[in-house]
């Protein structure tokens, strides 16, 4: 004993001699020169070249690395071999009696991931993950920063990775830049093998390991190699307490930029740059420093673990979160090619122009790539309901000024697929299948075409707004919560509109919940006018607005109540032709509705009179779409189902 720890020598075996096992190699080197450990096996199914070995004396070979762990003795095990084997040598490793330093990512799998947790449980053993990142003084220094509130309140976590790799490296093993070989999961992506250090990281610094600390994620994964995987892609992970995480990588560089992670506070921000432990802190009460931090080795650390019980950096546990990240990332749909038309390729690699500010745009607005008017990742989401895609919602479309730009719906279908909005109308070009649209607030124009103008009539005037989409907070392939700014024509901010979107089931038919609170930026009171509130009688329309097909002229509107729809302010509604039926639900407003010149319908925010917006306005609309002509009792009852889902939020 020295100091009150121990000397012993620590027998170590290491599977995988090649490819990163070379670093492995290197740093057993070091360690055996400090007698810290012994390599005492190498497991392998290739020939080892004895070149590899130098310096480490003459340790056991095997393929078979339970038996070479209990021939040799050996206390650790280093796996060091491809993503879709650590699950079963991991519990080998486990079950022979070593402990494990794992390379990351642990597992192919979240299911694989559990099953070494088992057997981490079962055989009283450690497993260390090697995110060497984690190892870091940087991250216990920026979270006593975050602590003590140098940068305020954290509103989101931006991570930004650059790095270019060769074609070759996509075809360097027969495992390389695949999502899964046959049946087998392989995850060798951008995010999940090269990058994953930066997830973790910036799990890290959040303070979230745990699987259960991820509520979900929003994922745009995209290739420009001929490959399976993704080489550049984006992610916003949602965490079930805590700032968002948005995470944007790429391969395809013209240089290598060094990664990094950036908290983004109400008060300042801290940038680690996680290669380099550098830590750079902008904040408004302390000014601006740079400081470099120290790294622990895990492997030494769990030699200390194994030899002293010192508490481990990465325990398999810990890293829950980031598979759960890379969970999702399996099940997520394959990425998407980027066209040849947005790269530079030469013989020997593939570059996107810009992609290196691309990632650091993501970062610095915690935005994805689909947010950033990036031309190979179309803004639009896709809403599922029981696997069948039934709305398309397109978040940043290109319209003209008279149009009132705005996100819309479309389209939007029944679950036998019949379409059932209609974007660009002849008879209304501003009318954009579902959307939130206002004619008149505090005099601009958020609906489209002309003002209508007290004693003149409807004119046109240099007064159209645009709802612009500003980020996601939620979104997966059942709704979305999205937050969008109102802008006048002069520029003015007007509104800050937070607005979530679900698809639901239904026995029969789907419903669409849509709620939206618009929030007054002004400082002043802000008043929501229609036509009919200057003078137009009945075209009190504005708010939230489902303009439908017209194919159809059988159509017909009828209310709960059994009153004239038009004015109604009965709690449901219904638009019904042959074809399908949609019925909406709310208590707020009278109803808009036509039928005749065109179908649409919608709550009327200012009817008959201006409605005047201090600070918020909530509304919310829920809309069952079914197939074919319903009956007002089909109507009702399912209406009445509309009760419980609304119950819900």
């Amino acid at each position: 004993m020295t100091n009150g720890t121990t000397t012993r020598t620590v027998p170590v075996v290491l599977a995988g001699a090649y490819g990163h096992g070379w670093w492995h190699l290197e740093n057993l080197r070091r360690l055996s020169e400090g007698g810290l450990v012994r390599l005492a096996g190498v497991c392998d199914v290739r020939e080892i070249d004895p070149g590899l070995l130098r310096g480490l004396g003459r340790p056991e070979r095997s393929a078979d690395l339970g038996e070479l762990i209990e021939r040799t003795g050996a206390e650790v095990t280093i796996l060091v071999t491809p993503i879709h084997t650590h699950r079963d040598l991991a519990i080998r490793a486990l079950e022979a009696g070593s402990h494990v330093l794992l390379e990351k990512p642990p597992a192919a799998t979240m299911a694989g991931f559990r099953e070494i947790e088992a057997a981490v449980r079962t055989t009283g053993l450690a497993c260390q993950v090697g995110f060497q990142s984690l190892g870091s003084a940087a991250i216990p220094a920026i979270r006593r920063l975050v602590a003590e509130g140098v940068i305020g309140e954290v509103r989101g976590i931006g991570v930004a990775g650059a790095w270019e790799r060769p074609s070759a490296y996509f075809t360097r093993s027969a495992w390389a830049g695949k999502r899964r070989a046959g049946r087998i999961d392989v995850m060798d992506g951008a995010l999940t093998n090269p990058f994953a250090h930066a997830v973790a990281t910036a799990l890290a610094v959040a303070g979230k390991g745990l699987a259960e600390d991820v509520a979900g994620i929003d994922a745009e994964l995209f290739h420009a190699n001929p490959i399976e995987a993704d080489d550049t892609s984006c992610l916003r992970i949602r965490l079930a307490d805590g700032p968002p995480i948005t995470v944007a990588v790429t391969l395809t560089a013209d240089r290598r930029h060094e990664p990094y992670v950036t908290l983004h506070g109400t008060e300042g921000r801290i940038t680690l740059t996680y290669t380099l432990d550098r830590v750079r802190v902008e904040s408004r009460a302390r000014g601006v420093s740079t400081t470099s931090h120290t790294r622990a080795d895990l492997l030494e650390n769990l030699v200390s673990h194994v030899r002293d019980d010192v508490p481990l950096l990465v325990p398999l546990a810990r890293t829950g979160a980031f598979m759960r990240v890379l969970e999702e990332i399996r099940l997520a749909p394959d990425p998407l090619p980027i066209p040849d038309e947005y790269q530079e390729i030469a013989d020997d690699r593939r570059t996107i122009p810009g992609v290196a500010n691309l990632t650091a745009r993501s970062a610095e607005h915690l935005a994805l790539f689909s947010e950033l008017d990036v031309p190979w990742a179309p803004a639009r989401a896709v809403l599922d309901v029981a696997g069948r895609p039934v709305a398309e919602y397109n978040w940043r479309p290109e319209l003209a000024t008279t149009l009132s730009p705005r996100p819309y719906l479309h389209p939007v279908r029944t679950l036998g697929g019949v379409t059932v909005t209609e974007v660009n109308p002849p008879d209304h070009v501003h009318h954009l299948g579902a959307s939130i649209a206002v004619s008149d607030v505090s005099g601009r124009n958020f609906w489209g075409g002309r003002t209508y103008v007290r004693d003149t009539g409807p004119t046109w005037l240099d007064n159209h707004g645009v709802q612009n989409h500003v980020a996601f907070t939620r979104r997966d392939d059942r709704g979305f919560t999205e937050t969008l700014r109102w802008t006048g024509v002069d520029g003015l901010d007007l509104i800050e509109e937070r607005r979530t979107v679900e698809a639901r089931p239904l026995g029969r038919g789907w419903a669409l919940d849509v709620e939206f609170t618009l929030r007054n930026l002004t400082g002043e009171p802000l008043t929501i006018e229609s036509s009919a509130t200057k003078g137009r009688a009945g075209a009190g329309y504005g708010g939230f607005f489902w303009r439908a097909p017209g194919e159809s002229a059988d159509r017909t509107a009828f209310t709960a109540l059994g009153d004239e729809p038009h004015g109604s302010r009965a709690p449901w509604l219904a638009l019904s032709s042959d074809l399908w039926t949609l019925i909406f639900i709310q208590n707020d407003d009278p109803w808009f509705v036509r039928v005749d010149e065109y179908p649409g319908a919608g709550p009327a925010l200012a009817w008959d009179a201006p409605l005047v917006v201090e600070r918020e306005l909530t509304r919310r609309v829920v809309t069952v779409i079914a197939d074919g002509r319903l009956t007002p009792g089909e109507a009702a009852a399912l209406a009445a189902d509309i009760g419980d889902i609304q119950r819900e939020r």
